[in-house]
């Protein structure tokens, strides 16, 4: 039953003028791909976009033979698949109207109720960008999220082998199909890749890495996750536009700054001057805006170890205020022996570290 529903799913998309938009249309409208075959004209008339034109093409003998050359493929392979309404397709990527309608990967990869983040940035990844991408995951690995990304040269690959260093899940989404892989020279990590997570791509048997198919893979790396990192990135470039895609699906996006003289720091400084992205300079920016701090237990004592920075006067704020909880300003100045004004730049400065959140009455808390 499962392959039938793929093999109708198939040929419904090679029938032409169907892209993945109209294809979970006309499935949900007529509850599987079979019955959009299988109903009447007049009743496929009254779905709002399908007119004549459509329908002709959904007459098409040929979308079958085309269907069944790539279930043959899928079942000779051992191909994993999943549709867009089944429980094991991406929860995030259900939300996105222009999210694929079938998913193909291999590995052993489990997303349910994962914490899930996609690492992009440029294939000329300078040392810069390799010490924060693998700072970032190694600092992010106790919460043992799910990293993604598009497995392609520079910071792809750096984020994945990272996550496999510290035993992540870690997931490359290509641009093609599965019967190849791309770049060659990549082919040396298949093996541990499908260990700790895999592939996905939305793309058949017959699909080429084709320029075109970089963007429309980008769609998924930005729908799939929770946060969008970008590591570094030239004013223009491929990560910009996952980015994009990823502020329109209304997912948080995340940029490291640096150099304005820096080449490869311009697309990253563009995205936070214009406010398309947080600005991030530690694991412990992104546990902040995602708020799994309050999520997660570990993640208050990542936060903590994070910041190793504290001043003599921080620290010992930080200390009282671990001690005695929830204290007013005030009563920090008198019993940390500080002027207030000295102690209202101390607990700034440590509000913008992340270890103490302001509350009502001019009162402050460890975080």
């Amino acid at each position: 039953m499962q392959h039938s529903n793929l093999y109708y799913t198939l040929a419904l998309l090679q029938v032409e003028g169907i892209g993945d938009i109209v294809a979970k249309k006309l499935i949900n409208h007529c509850g599987s791909a079979q019955n959009v075959f299988e109903t009447s004209k007049t009743k496929l008339k009254a779905i709002d976009g399908i007119g004549e034109v459509l329908l002709k093409k959904l007459k098409d003998k040929s979308v079958f033979q085309k269907a069944q050359k790539e279930l043959d493929f899928i079942e000779n392979e051992n191909i994993q698949f999943s549709l867009f309404s089944d429980d094991d397709y991406p929860e995030r990527l259900k939300h996105c109207i222009d999210g694929p309608t079938i998913l193909f990967s291999c590995g052993n990869i489990q997303l349910p109720q994962q914490k899930i983040i996609s690492i992009v940035g440029t294939r000329q990844i300078t040392s810069y960008g390799t010490e924060m991408c693998k700072k970032l995951i190694e600092d992010l690995a106790p919460l043992n999220p799910v990293i993604v990304s598009g497995f392609a040269y520079g910071v792809d690959i750096v984020a994945h082998q990272a996550a496999m260093e510290h035993n992540l899940q870690t997931i490359g989404v290509l641009a093609h199909g599965l019967n190849q892989i791309y770049p060659k020279t990549h082919k040396k990590y298949l093996a541990k890749m499908e260990q700790n997570g895999g592939f996905l791509t939305e793309f058949w048997s017959t699909s080429n890495p084709d320029k075109e198919n970089f963007v429309r893979r980008n769609r998924i790396v930005a729908g799939m996750a929770e946060a969008t990192i970008v590591i570094e990135s030239a004013d223009r470039g491929g990560s910009l536009i996952t980015a994009t895609l990823a502020n329109d699906y209304n997912r948080d996006v995340f940029a490291v700054p640096g150099r304005t003289s820096d080449k490869y720091s311009q697309g990253c400084n563009n995205l936070i001057k214009t406010q398309r992205a947080h600005l991030l300079t530690s694991a412990a920016d992104l546990i902040y805006i995602l708020n799994w701090e309050l999520e997660n237990k570990a993640a208050k004592t990542i936060q903590k170890q994070l910041f190793v920075t504290l001043d003599d006067d921080e620290q010992k704020v930080y200390d009282f205020l671990q001690k005695n909880g929830k204290e007013e300003m005030d009563l920090i100045a008198i019993h940390c022996e500080f002027p207030i004004y000295r102690i209202s730049s101390i607990l700034l400065n440590m509000e913008l570290k992340g270890v103490v959140r302001p509350l009502p009455g001019k009162s402050f808390e460890a975080v």
